[in-house]
């Protein structure tokens, strides 16, 4: 694999994807983002790229000339408002489909190089989970659970450079004394872990070829 130099973060607005840019600019890529309001949050070195995941003329600007993409596509909205009354402003398949999308570019494209932030307890680690924890997957978040199965499917079966990232519980809280703990055999410590941690983890993914067809666990390393 190429050395990857120019980046782009697919849902770049989401807590995650907006820390995974931070952290791809500390560490000196050229980053583009992309979601539908890009350009309202992000400024110059950063490309912004305004568009849906869905949609394919948006996704072919920002995906060419790109050594690497990262998929960070979620819904912001209320778990429980989605599961009761639907998904508000988000498409309920925009992992799945996104995703599915993005990956048809980047081989129009020859873009080889792929990272996905799913979430733990779906694809393989889907039988890891406590007991509350699945009962909550079953009942409150089964729809878009569901679809990130599917969004997993197509990232193993898209014979592209994938790596699949699977953070536990996210949270927004900026605990610098957290430690993450990274695991490829879905082993948690502490059931929540930072967005902030989580979008360092992801920058450091592009240049990594030891992760290549690799799924791994993010959490927090219990405080000692």
């Amino acid at each position: 694999m190429r050395e990857v130099n120019n980046v782009v973060v697919i849902g770049a607005t989401g807590g995650s994807g907006y820390n995974t840019v931070q952290a791809l600019v500390k560490l000196g890529y050229t980053v583009t983002a992309m979601s539908r309001n890009a350009s309202k949050t992000f400024k110059s070195p950063i490309k912004a790229v305004d568009g849906s995941a869905l949609d394919e003329a948006p996704l072919r600007v920002a995906i060419a000339g790109q050594d690497a993409v990262i998929i960070t596509l979620g819904i912001s909205q209320n778990p429980i408002g989605v599961r009761l009354f639907g998904a508000q402003k988000t498409p309920l398949n925009i992992r799945s489909q996104g995703t599915k999308k993005v990956i048809q570019v980047m081989k129009s494209l020859g873009v080889k190089r792929l990272i996905v932030q799913t979430t733990y307890g779906s694809g393989p680690s889907k039988n890891k989970l406590r007991l509350l924890d699945k009962l909550f997957f079953d009942w409150i978040l089964k729809p878009q659970v569901d679809d990130t199965e599917l969004q997993d499917s197509y990232v193993r079966e898209s014979q592209l450079d994938w790596t699949i990232v699977q953070p536990v519980h996210l949270t927004d809280d900026d605990n610098y004394h957290e430690r993450l703990f990274s695991s490829s055999n879905y082993e948690v410590g502490q059931w929540s872990v930072s967005r902030t941690l989580v979008g360092k983890f992801n920058a450091l993914l592009v240049n990594d070829n030891a992760t290549i067809n690799e799924t791994y666990t993010l959490s927090a390393l219990p405080e000692t």
